[in-house]
């Protein structure tokens, strides 16, 4: 008789929340409570030289706790959510093989699905298709691109805001390829594994608090030389990928280097896009049935957070065992 697979999340535990909510300290703490070694659950940070923007743990940090997922590749390069979930897997494995805990600590949304639900990966991109509906955009807005989805995939365009460019193409492209609405295709990924009761835990500061938080994060971020930072991995470059050169921060700056606008504007425009990708990230994770909201005050207890973590998180995987899971 075979063995039973192992689920390969079976003791993995996350920590999330959106940006500039504090998960980096909490997560250090946490995973030294535990004995884990910590994995990115951060989009951004895979790209090697892209630091100060996308608040990599620091050196002292790295020092403290073991991390994985960073620094993977150069930013002109292409990463999918395919291939992070499958080195998330490798990494899982070779962390367990020394006897440690895994934590999961970041804020993007799509890697953390793709985790806990799978992956519809669809068709590759048709780029000559993708090029067709940004020359619309820009004749007609983006808006008309939304009015367009409701035609073919309206499930698709009631979940999607109607300025989330990047999303819309997408839904169009996979009806446009293969003639089924994205919404139809992604539907077994949308429910929650029933037996797989795992630690999910968001972080969350009243929308004013974390508002503060971001502009004392972006004008932290400046100070500490980002412009120099996107100088330097321009002039090594020459331009980022498409993916790179759209990070919230990055997209700014190197307009802001083609003299677009100034650098008073430009930290303006970086808190604003960052406070609209706080609002997604949110809506994301209230999505997830698994999520933990936990409601921070100000300033936060780290030690009383902790606890509270490792408390509840045990509860979780104590309930996991009481029915039976293997």
């Amino acid at each position: 008789m075979s063995e039973p697979s192992v689920d390969p999340l079976f003791g993995c535990w996350f920590l999330t929340g959106a940006t500039a909510g504090g998960k980096t300290a909490v997560g250090i703490e946490l995973a030294e409570r535990l004995g884990a070694e910590i994995l990115s659950l951060d989009s951004m940070a895979i790209y090697r030289g892209m630091d100060i923007g996308t608040a990599k743990p620091s050196t002292e940090q790295r020092s403290r706790v073991t991390h994985h997922l960073l620094d993977l590749i150069d930013p002109t390069d292409a990463f999918s959510v395919s291939q992070y979930r499958d080195r998330a897997f490798e990494t899982i494995a070779e962390v367990r093989s020394r006897g440690n805990r895994v934590l999961f600590v970041g804020g993007t949304p799509l890697y953390l699905k793709a985790l806990l639900r799978g992956i519809f990966e669809g068709p590759a991109a048709d780029w000559d298709f993708r090029r067709e509906i940004e020359a619309e955009i820009e004749r007609h807005g983006v808006e008309a691109l939304h009015e367009r989805l409701k035609l073919v995939d309206p499930l698709a365009a009631h979940k999607l805001h109607p300025h989330d460019r990047r999303r819309l193409i997408r839904a169009l492209e996979v009806h446009h390829v293969t003639g089924q609405p994205i919404s139809h295709l992604q539907l077994e990924f949308d429910e929650p594994v029933s037996d797989r009761p795992v630690p999910v835990f968001v972080l969350h500061h009243e929308r004013e608090r974390l508002h503060r938080r971001i502009e004392e994060r972006v004008e932290g971020m400046f100070a500490a030389g980002l412009v120099d930072e996107v100088r330097a991995l321009l002039a090594r470059h020459g331009e980022l990928g498409r993916t790179a050169g759209q990070a919230v921060g990055y997209r700014e700056t190197i307009e802001h280097l083609s003299a677009q606008f100034d650098l008073p504007t430009c930290i303006e425009r970086v808190k604003a896009r960052t406070r609209q990708f706080a609002r997604r990230q949110e809506t994301w994770f209230r999505s997830f049935d698994e999520a933990r909201f936990i409601e921070l005050g100000e300033p936060v207890d780290r030690t009383s957070l902790v606890e509270r973590l490792v408390r509840d998180g045990h509860e979780i995987e104590s309930r996991a065992a009481g029915a039976g899971r293997r």
